[in-house]
């Protein structure tokens, strides 16, 4: 695996975004994958080649851009991956969809992927990976030091409830309201090395627990090591993996832009030599809690500062003023209507038939 010599570059971007493909007509799930992917006789676009696949499920699929330098080309690339995969899902009779979780879809009623690394997990993790539909958005950022990396993916913690909080997207399962704002935060979690991980303080710390994982056979690989943030030794990169997955483009854009916003300040931070923040773990997992059960609702509790709780605008604020970034109108947009709350109000005008057309793909 590659070490410290990955860590070569700032501000550098890679995104995933995750998708279900369903019929055109019900906008259910099918088994896509077997037709747009694995076909022989199908010619995969150009623009996809190397750069698609399926998740666990067949219908649940992964576009990742090409490593970028600007914002501006990270946004040109989401833009193109989505719709070249829009348009090789429609030449086919099928519809792409964005949401955390398909609103109305049951895990047991569809078929997973079969490649061999799929197979693996299913049978040792069992249960929880049968049932992971989930949808999610991944941003890369370049880091030029690993130490650095493990500073920023430390830091990063206590900004993952608001991140997750603005992003949620997944109120519905099964066709029912779960209550939450992100049930795909909840369903994804019950997997073994997720969540919100403790501090690791230093390079050597972290990379001598990414090797014990990998070599007592906790995980086949580091990549099964799937916290909602964590430094990539492969790509030299702290990537974020809280969001759920964005119906629009500007929305999903927008996360990037925050991303890459907090990434470069902490790394200015660490470069000041700014004493690390140590907020409990139990803390941040009360906040994640509260992000994923109220969305833009959620208030959450401080670590180390006179007042004891802060609103998602009062929190987002303050988050606003302490970074730079050329979108930051875009960035503040988050704050509006949620995909979660999108949801609920095309329940409530048209049942289930309303809530799988809003969150159709929006490029």
């Amino acid at each position: 695996m590659p070490g410290r010599t990955a860590f070569d570059e700032t501000g550098t971007l890679g995104v995933e975004e995750e998708y279900f493909v369903v019929d055109a007509e019900t906008l259910e799930p099918v088994p896509a994958s077997d037709t747009l992917i694995d076909d022989h006789d199908v010619e995969l676009p150009e623009e996809l080649q190397g750069h698609v696949g399926t998740e666990l499920f067949k219908f649940v699929f992964e576009t990742t851009t090409e490593k970028t330098e600007t914002l501006e080309d990270a946004r040109e690339e989401m833009e193109r991956k989505r719709a070249a995969l829009v348009e090789h899902a429609r030449d086919h009779g099928y519809e792409v969809l964005v949401a955390g979780l398909h609103p109305s879809a049951r895990w047991d009623e569809h078929e997973h992927a079969e490649g061999p690394r799929y197979r693996k997990q299913l049978n040792r993790i069992q249960y929880p990976q049968h049932r992971n539909i989930t949808a999610g958005l991944h941003v890369h950022v370049g880091v030029d030091d690993a130490d650095k990396a493990v500073y920023i993916a430390d830091e990063l913690r206590r900004y993952l409830p608001l991140i997750l909080a603005l992003s949620v997207n997944s109120p519905f399962w099964y066709g029912r309201d779960t209550g939450l704002a992100s049930a795909r935060a909840v369903v994804f979690e019950n997997l073994p090395n997720t969540g919100i991980p403790s501090r690791f303080g230093d390079w050597e710390t972290f990379r001598g627990f990414e090797k014990k994982m990998v070599e007592t056979g906790s995980v086949a690989d580091r990549g099964e090591i799937w916290w909602d943030v964590r430094p990539h030794t492969d790509y030299g990169t702290v990537e974020v993996r809280s969001p759920d997955s964005q119906t629009s483009t500007d929305r999903a854009f927008a996360f990037v832009a925050l991303c890459r916003a907090l990434v470069l300040e902490l790394g200015s931070q660490y470069e000041r030599g700014v004493e690390p923040t140590n907020p409990r773990r139990e803390l941040l997992n009360e906040n994640k809690w509260r992000a994923l059960r109220y969305g833009h609702e959620a208030s959450f509790m401080l670590h180390g500062e006179d007042r004891e709780t802060a609103t998602l605008e009062e929190l987002f604020y303050d988050v606003l003023e302490s970074v730079e970034t050329p979108y930051k109108d875009e960035v503040r947009a988050l704050a509006d209507v949620s995909g979660a709350e999108r949801q609920r109000d095309a329940h409530e005008n048209g049942g289930m038939e309303a809530v799988l057309d809003s969150v159709s793909i929006d490029i």
